[in-house]
């Protein structure tokens, strides 16, 4: 994975944003210790996903190209997939579930890419992208069961090495299908092989975690929850589950109202926009301030793209 994110790095530079390493004075009177923000709400598009979309499109063969690309995504890799389609001039298309932020759905479609509705999982509208693809000879990008995908997510963890240089004691980030944290924790082990990297998954939708615990993936109904980009399952072949099994050390969960009230703070204390997905893993440092005492801890947050409505429940 080292060297498929190091090629990663190389490959997409060009089209995405070095996210600013900020300090959080906050939070670091909170745990004692320094604490970072990895600003990935600055990124093309609100969202970490474009790194792994463009690895996965520029990684095509010009036949690849020709034919097309379909995805399936609950928000944010579509819109990153439309950006990348719509700059590398591909023609695809986007399958979402009925559920999806209709701010991510006209997200999507700002960058002139259909949008498909299926299902009201995840999963489901995985399953039926793939088949379409297969179907009608085209190019599948999986959300995140694709070693591009992964690879260009832990470009993510490229840049916290060179800021933070090499202080780093603990990851906090995001845990959905485990695209973003297996990138990362797969180049900062290899790094720096004493950081701990904690997945933070909402308890309404904590498949993968559960799975981990469980030794396979399990199958489990998701509730609706302010993280709707970590939300739903995970397919079964998903080869970020060994990746999360190995290089993952630990899992916290956190309720809506810890979630919002971490989204609250963010905008309160740093005056950022966050999305659900990206409260998450700061509502678990919040949660548990204690554990990580006097530790230098990198706080991912993975995006901004929340919808107006979502943000007058939390705001109000």
């Amino acid at each position: 994975m080292i060297q498929k994110i190091e090629q990663a790095e190389q490959r997409i530079r060009p089209y995405i944003r070095t996210t600013p390493l900020e300090h959080s004075l906050p939070l670091s009177r909170l745990t004692g210790g320094p604490v970072w923000l990895k600003l990935e709400n600055f990124q093309h598009t609100g969202s970490f996903k474009v790194r792994g979309a463009m690895n996965a499109l520029l990684s095509l063969t010009p036949e690849q190209r020709e034919k097309g690309v379909v995805t399936a995504s609950s928000g944010n890799h579509g819109i990153a997939v439309a950006f990348g389609l719509h700059t590398l001039h591909i023609p695809g298309m986007i399958f979402t579930n009925e559920g999806t932020s209709s701010a991510k759905v006209e997200a999507i479609r700002a960058y002139d890419v259909p949008v498909h509705f299926w299902g009201t999982d995840c999963v489901v509208a995985e399953e039926h992208a793939r088949a379409y693809a297969a179907e009608h000879d085209m190019v599948y990008i999986s959300p995140y069961n694709d070693l591009h995908v992964i690879a260009g997510q832990g470009t993510i963890g490229v840049e916290i090495s060179q800021q933070a240089q090499g202080l780093v004691d603990v990851v906090l980030a995001a845990l959905g299908g485990g695209g973003m944290i297996s990138g990362i924790a797969s180049y900062l082990k290899t790094i720096f092989p004493h950081v701990e990297i904690i997945g933070c998954s909402p308890e309404n939708s904590a498949v993968m975690a559960k799975s981990v615990q469980a030794g396979r993936i399990l199958e489990l109904e998701s509730l609706p929850t302010l993280s709707d980009g970590t939300a739903g399952g995970v397919e079964q072949d998903a080869i970020t589950f060994p990746l999360c099994q190995q290089l993952v050390d630990d899992y916290i969960l956190v309720s809506e109202e810890e979630i919002c009230q971490a989204m609250r703070l963010c905008m309160q204390t740093h005056h950022m926009l966050i999305e659900g997905a990206a409260g998450v893993p700061l509502a678990a440092l919040l949660k548990n301030a204690q554990r990580f005492r006097d530790k230098n801890v990198v706080i991912v947050l993975c995006g901004a793209n929340v919808g107006l409505e979502t943000l007058r429940t939390v705001l109000y």
